[in-house]
């Protein structure tokens, strides 16, 4: 299995703040974000690069969430981690920074 982890942090940039943890079953890929649309464009990129799960952080909000399962079509299933506040984020929710 080959899954990913989006997380949203301030000044992250996907392109440097990424790591992969390969297991015998399952390859995690693990990207940090800093707003919702490179979110999208980050899980739009992981699709096409064979992803069959995704689930993001805790400081996603409904609409953060709902933005990225749209831009990716339910091509793949999306969870996420919930926390209504995300102390990495102020004690907001993403829904209310981005």
């Amino acid at each position: 299995m080959k899954a990913a982890f989006i997380f949203l942090a301030p000044g992250a940039n996907s392109a440097i703040h990424k790591s992969i943890i390969k297991t015998l079953k399952v390859e995690l890929i693990i990207v940090g974000v800093s707003s919702y649309d490179e979110a999208c464009k980050v899980a739009v990129e992981l699709v096409s690069d064979g992803i069959s799960a995704v689930e993001l952080c805790g400081g996603f909000g409904i609409k953060g969430t709902a933005k990225v399962k749209e831009t990716i079509k339910d091509k793949i299933p999306v969870g996420v981690v919930r926390f209504d506040i995300h102390p990495g984020l102020e004690n907001k929710s993403g829904d209310e920074i981005f």
